[in-house]
């Protein structure tokens, strides 16, 4: 009997679910695993697609599913992942019901078909619906507390796609051509979905994709005017070719092989230049102090669950701890190598606070305060000149990342 068409697809999204979910995996890293038997390159968009949306709504999509049984699924039985899968197509993505049974029920061969096409069946008949705002995992919205209903209105939708140019003094030239938003000198803002290498630029390397609150640490160490900057943790290198557009001569330091290979492949693009080291920055020391430092250390990374609805469900307080180690450690390297009245900037794409507030206090470097007028309209420094962006910022613009950044200047 033929496969209906589709279910490929809807089986890589499981396994990506399983991935996430059960074993702790990122999206990132299940996605090629997941999709190994997947040819088609919609399929395999339409597989993470998926997998994004229950991610996103998984609390209520649950409650939906819970609704209809008379007894709780186990939160790890494939009836209830299976569900979940046929739900978010149903609400999500505008699949038909029908569509959504055709596919749904072959993934539960041998199992409880039936009780998954009762609870559907009867959600589709009910018309259900799901909150205009997905509902956090009660710890997450813990953690968020008073920003916690803010962000999670900024998650209902995944992103629009953000570049940044090599030039900003054509950002009005780019605008025209791309049909694109802009929200400062230098940043365009398109609709999600473009075929990035398809665009009109890209292969002549004028701008490179990076979301707007990713760009801002690099842009607050301003032109570099040939002074010399390390980018510590750099890789995958959005913020490397920043800094060579605007002047620095860059040393971009990274750990990881792979990463630093697309960092490669995007300075060949865009014609910028800088020196890439492949090590361990807890063990590698300097020839010579810097000018400046971007310290964009790695996180938790929950300022991105927009784009990775993954980290709703996979961070908790021992990640947390853990990074905040690492982050300590490092930026009390990047301190002892700044050169007298160099500059260091801190960052993470981290909501936590323990990755942002609690980081920046223990530094002892005297404060460069973040000023409003270095920032796009509608964003302010906190009280401290720090920089604290979330999901639910900027809604009518298409919202941002969230991002801590913070910067000093040593004696």
């Amino acid at each position: 009997m033929p496969q209906p068409t589709g279910i490929h697809a809807r089986r890589a999204a499981l396994r990506l679910l399983d991935a996430v979910l059960r074993r702790g995996d990122t999206l990132d890293v299940a996605f090629a695993g997941a999709t190994k038997d997947v040819r088609k390159f919609e399929d395999r968009a339409l597989a993470r697609a998926i997998a994004s949306e229950v991610l996103r709504w998984l609390t209520d999509l649950d409650a939906l599913i819970d609704s209809a049984t008379k007894k709780p699924l186990p939160d790890d039985a494939k009836a209830r992942m299976v569900l979940r899968l046929m739900l978010a197509q149903w609400l999500r993505l505008d699949t038909p019901p029908h569509a959504v049974v055709a596919t749904g029920l072959d993934l539960l061969a041998g199992g409880p078909r039936r009780l998954a096409h009762g609870v559907f069946s009867t959600l589709t008949r009910q018309e259900a619906t799901l909150p205009e705002v997905p509902t956090l995992p009660a710890d997450v919205a813990a953690r968020w507390g008073e920003r916690a209903p803010a962000i999670a209105a900024g998650l209902a939708e995944p992103p629009p796609l953000d570049l940044t140019l090599c030039d900003p003094a054509e950002t009005e030239t780019w605008k025209l051509q791309l049909s694109a938003d802009s929200l400062m000198p230098g940043h365009l803002r398109l609709p999600r979905g473009a075929n990035v290498e398809k665009l009109p630029g890209f292969a002549d390397g004028a701008w490179w994709v990076q979301d707007l609150a990713a760009s801002l640490a690099a842009h607050l160490l301003g032109k570099g005017e040939g002074r010399h900057v390390l980018d510590l943790c750099a890789a995958p290198g959005g913020k490397s070719l920043q800094l060579a557009a605007q002047g620095w001569q860059v040393t971009a330091l990274d750990i990881s092989k792979r990463r630093l290979e697309l960092l490669r492949e995007n300075l060949k693009r865009t014609g910028l230049k800088a020196g890439i080291v492949r090590a361990d920055a807890l063990k590698w020391e300097p020839k010579h102090s810097f000018d400046a430092i971007l310290l964009d250390a790695p996180c938790t990374a929950t300022g991105t669950a927009r784009r990775h609805p993954d980290v709703l469900h996979r961070i908790g307080p021992r990640q947390i701890e853990e990074m905040a180690e690492l982050q300590a450690a490092l930026l009390e390297k990047a301190q002892s190598w700044l050169k007298p009245g160099g500059t260091l900037v801190y960052a993470t794409c981290s909501l936590e606070h323990e990755e942002g507030e609690a980081q920046a206090s223990k530094v002892a470097l005297a404060p460069m305060p973040i000023r409003p007028d270095e920032l796009p309209a509608d964003l302010t420094p906190t009280a401290k000149g720090w920089l604290r962006t979330h999901p639910g910022q900027l809604p009518e613009a298409g919202g941002l990342d969230g991002f801590f950044v913070a910067r000093w200047q040593a004696a």
